[in-house]
């Protein structure tokens, strides 16, 4: 068990299913006091209920607050996991404003905002956990969803600020970077999720169990599929091999439409 967990005021955004419900349910069953959030508020309560959590519902970004009243006073561990993702974009077809507004306001801007709540307390006492759900399309890239990838790069670059920035002062930070996870999300990839994602998808539980075993070990990058780890070194040393590659999946996801 992760020390100081138990009793740990921990927060999880999105958590009205998949990834997010997993991550409310170990905290919960690791000892934490544990608010489940969640825009549909029938979800969260559910996941809180189920845990014996608290649930508080609306947007990602506006409810430190709130979560924090509802935990006495104090967040220990906030995870950052609400996300949006739209696929099925034509080669060639202009990209939606909305899907891109939407896309950097959640994925990424949700967790400034947290993190500008939460800050102040926690350099103040010297301590403070922020757990960043990205996805291994914020180390690679996604084909067929242009903001999913763009912002998931963007809530990496953010975490990574965050833990360079802090880490001498008590503040520790990982980013989760999944592949394929069995959840609606990756229903909804279309297409693209079936031929870059779905083969090798996990269970939710899979990513709150690599969760726990780095913050044992104290990363700050948490990888559920391991293999991710050796195309990013790829990815790094031969751009253009890298990206050819990519681009033979582009092709074959192209013909498969």
């Amino acid at each position: 068990m992760v020390e100081a967990v138990q009793d740990a005021g921990v927060v999880v955004t999105g958590a009205g299913g998949g990834i997010g419900a997993a991550l409310a349910r170990r905290f919960a069953a690791a000892g934490a006091r544990v608010v489940v959030n969640d825009l549909d508020a029938g979800k969260a309560a559910d996941v809180a209920e189920e845990i014996g959590g608290i649930a508080v519902a609306g947007d990602a970004s506006s409810i430190v607050a709130d979560a924090r009243d509802a935990l006495g006073g104090t967040v220990d561990v906030y995870c950052a996991n609400a996300g949006v993702a739209f696929a099925g974009e034509e080669p060639g077809q202009p990209l939606d404003e909305k899907a891109w507004s939407l896309s950097w306001d959640v994925n990424v801007m949700a967790h400034v905002r947290a993190a500008q709540e939460l800050l102040p307390a926690w350099l103040e006492r010297g301590s403070g956990r922020f757990v960043s759900t990205v996805s291994a399309a914020g180390l690679l890239t996604m084909i067929g969803a242009a903001p999913y990838a763009v912002t998931k790069h963007g809530a990496y670059a953010f975490a990574e600020y965050l833990s360079l920035t802090y880490r001498h002062r008590g503040i520790k930070v990982h980013a989760i970077c999944p592949q394929g996870v069995r959840t609606g999300m990756l229903d909804a990839t279309g297409t693209a999720g079936d031929l870059v994602l779905k083969p090798t998808a996990i269970a939710p539980e899979d990513v709150a169990d690599a969760l726990f075993k780095g913050m044992e070990e104290d990363r700050f990058l948490i990888l559920p599929h391991p293999e991710v780890a050796g195309y990013y070194e790829a990815r790094a040393a031969a751009p253009d091999r890298w990206l050819d590659g990519m681009n033979h999946i582009q092709q074959r996801w192209e013909e498969a439409r």
